[in-house]
């Protein structure tokens, strides 16, 4: 999770990567010569930390020089691709999907994809056990159109193995231009066949929330209980929160006001179900803010950092929507944003979590601009549920584990949301 763009930079980890000398890179133009053999580094900057003025960097000298001499096709060799290479190896050496070096480009769709608008599939990429996974397939998007599901391990784009890849190459893989196509090889959690799936790209466009108020017998996609039948005029306000964007603190503002205006008109409303499911998360101060609609008083989040200390984040006190009675539906596509929020509703007794375990990043980035375009994501932190909660890094974490746990039908053809009815009963019962 990236803390918010504007937020002060604690730090600046810029390092010419695992080797072109031992310079501090930051925003400094570099001029790179490989002529002779001899690297030539043109650059104005402090001196380098300590530490990396004990590394021998003499071997990628020498695996450079070999390049130079050696490599059969000169018109290959890319100064510029040599050092995004050498930093991008550094980076996966810490072994941490989230901690990424993001060249010029691949910065740049980072940002359009925050702000709400790129060109892609529309899915959330994760990193398990190696191996690159849907987090979530973003609502309206090719990808969820496509039947692209929650932690489908994708094996193969365009008949090429992902085996060895990172989050960046598969992302630069699977975006394109509006109106190609992209083949993807798909292995869902439990199976094991896989299936190729075809997908137009287009442009994707988020809008990070949607909501509806209905009586509970005009709701669709849920079988009317007898829960349900003798609730059938009660009223149940919906919001589906899809991602904590740019654009979500004002979108917000404005639905918070409207259902304060509801609640206040009228008293046949039950309650609030608040839908995270595939959520993949956000900004950090996004979900605090979101938290603060719910919550009266008390902590949002908590983060620990290398030394072990603690920062307690809290709600602001200002919520619209703090007495309605709520319960939050969450998934495996519920992830590092969305988990904060689901924690610290079930944690200050403010809500019901009902659905299945979340994702499991428990991790917090930090996001740097470098200068010439590039960025540098770092994980700076874990964050913690109000009662100290880990939920792990997405690797090796269980997530949160419902209050109530239920699955959706294994089924395809059957579009009952036996989630929905269930947190449905649980506000009206």
């Amino acid at each position: 999770m990236n803390l918010k763009r504007n937020s002060k930079i604690r730090f600046i980890l810029a390092v010419l990567v695992a080797a072109l000398a031992g310079y501090t890179v930051g925003v400094t133009k570099i001029d790179i010569d490989f002529k002779n053999y001899q690297p030539k580094v043109e650059i104005a900057s402090k001196e380098p930390p300590a530490s990396v003025t004990q590394v021998d960097f003499s071997p990628m000298w020498q695996v450079l020089s070999q390049i130079e001499q050696n490599y059969y096709d000169k018109n290959a060799i890319d100064a510029q691709k040599i050092l995004n290479g050498a930093i991008q190896g550094m980076v996966a050496s810490l072994d941490d999907p989230y901690t990424v070096y993001l060249p010029p480009q691949e910065n740049t769709d980072f940002k359009q994809g925050l702000a709400g608008k790129f060109e892609g599939i529309g899915a959330e990429l994760g990193m398990r056990d190696n191996q690159i996974i849907i987090v979530a397939p973003l609502d309206g998007s090719p990808a969820k159109a496509a039947g692209v599901g929650v932690e489908d391990a994708i094996l193969s784009v365009d008949n090429k193995s992902t085996a060895g890849w990172t989050l960046r190459e598969a992302v630069d893989r699977i975006r394109g231009p509006k109106g190609t196509e992209v083949m993807l090889t798909l292995l869902a959690a439990g199976s094991n066949q896989p299936r190729d799936v075809k997908i137009v790209r287009d442009t994707i466009t988020l809008k990070s929330l949607t909501s509806w108020t209905k009586s509970v017998k005009d709701i669709e996609g849920i079988e009317q209980t007898n829960i349900l039948k003798n609730a059938a005029d009660k009223k149940i306000i919906y919001i589906r929160l899809s991602q904590f964007g740019d654009t979500t603190n004002g979108e917000w503002l404005t639905l918070a006001n409207e259902l304060d205006r509801k609640l206040k008109e009228d008293g046949s409303i039950e309650g609030v179900v608040f839908d995270l499911r595939n959520n993949p998360g956000g900004y950090l101060n996004d979900a605090v803010y979101i938290v603060s609609e719910f919550v009266k008083s008390g902590t949002a989040v908590m983060q620990e950092d290398r030394e072990g200390d603690r920062r307690e984040f809290k709600v602001s006190g200002k919520g619209l929507l703090t007495n309605v009675p709520l319960v939050v539906l969450i998934n495996k596509g519920s992830a590092s944003a969305s988990e904060i929020v689901a924690g610290a509703i079930r944690d200050n007794d403010r809500g019901v979590l009902v659905g299945t375990a979340s994702f499991g990043k428990g991790t917090i980035q930090q996001a740097d601009d470098l200068g010439g375009g590039a960025g540098l994501h770092v994980t700076i932190a874990k964050w913690l549920t109000p009662d100290g909660t880990w939920v792990g890094n997405g690797k090796d974490g269980d997530g949160l584990v419902p209050d109530i746990e239920v699955d959706l039908p294994e089924d395809p053809d059957i579009l009952r949301d036996t989630q929905l009815e269930l947190a449905i009963e649980e506000l009206i019962k």
